[in-house]
């Protein structure tokens, strides 16, 4: 007797925003949201004026040029491959046009391919899961007090107010060796996934995000968590991107 699964096919609806928050007067993040090719991502720029957010730029213009692959591990090697040619290229900008000032980039990205889901960062751009009610940081900050709190030096209250809060670890620019973090995982229906610049999660505590995230018309969830980090000072840029499933009416079987 041969068992019959009978598996919906996931769709996915996404909305997405950046803003230069209450404080800074540029703002040096950068996103992309492609549904159509599952692909997502955030770039959080540092270095300054005409800096910053050139870098987070040439990354997200790096990865919007990628043509979606059949195979997930092709897919995601043209991602890395991409990234770290930004790296590349963002290293030679700073030593021509700002006489090798380091500037440079976090970058997070979300890839989502049939039922398997594929973060791939570096920095402190969040990934952030709701799944059955029950909100989950995906990736891992590439930050000082994150290596604090992984040796037990300060709690998780301490580095909420750490003066060396701001210290990431790993970005894309500020040296020749890169190294992306990737980790994949199941998808399920009733997910929904949270990109996000720390402009986001610095300014707004992880009990409204999940609120938000709750939000069944993605562009609202987006706008709201938003105008929340506005109305709390938002002393960073603010990047937001929303990942939504969807069911749709076909279904398929799988033997």
């Amino acid at each position: 007797m041969t068992d019959t699964t009978v598996r919906r096919p996931i769709k996915w609806q996404s909305a997405a925003d950046t803003n230069m928050g209450m404080v800074r007067s540029v703002n040096e993040d950068s996103i992309m949201a492609n549904p159509e090719a599952g692909l997502w991502a955030v770039a959080d720029g540092m270095g300054g004026y005409e800096a910053g957010d050139v870098a987070s730029k040439m990354i997200v213009t790096a990865l919007e040029e990628i043509k979606p692959q059949q195979q997930l591990d092709h897919y995601v090697n043209e991602i890395e491959d991409r990234i770290i040619d930004a790296n590349q290229r963002i290293l030679e900008y700073a030593e021509i046009m700002h006489d090798g000032r380091m500037l440079g980039s976090t970058v997070l990205s979300l890839l989502i391919k049939g039922q398997v889901g594929v973060c791939m960062w570096a920095g402190d751009s969040r990934l952030y899961l709701l799944r059955n009610n029950h909100l989950q940081q995906v990736s891992r900050d590439h930050s000082h007090v994150q290596e604090l709190m992984d040796q037990g030096s300060i709690t998780p209250e301490q580095a909420e107010n750490h003066p060396d809060s701001n210290v990431i670890t790993r970005a894309v620019g500020t040296s020749e060796e890169l190294y992306i973090d990737i980790k994949a995982f199941n998808i399920q229906m009733g997910d929904t996934f949270l990109l996000c610049s720390d402009g986001l999660y610095n300014a707004v505590d992880e009990e409204d995000i999940e609120l938000y995230m709750k939000d069944t018309d993605t562009e609202e969830g987006v706008k709201q968590l938003i105008v929340k980090a506005l109305e709390n000072g938002a002393p960073d840029n603010v990047s937001v991107i929303l990942v939504k499933s969807v069911t749709t009416n076909s279904s398929q079987s799988t033997h």
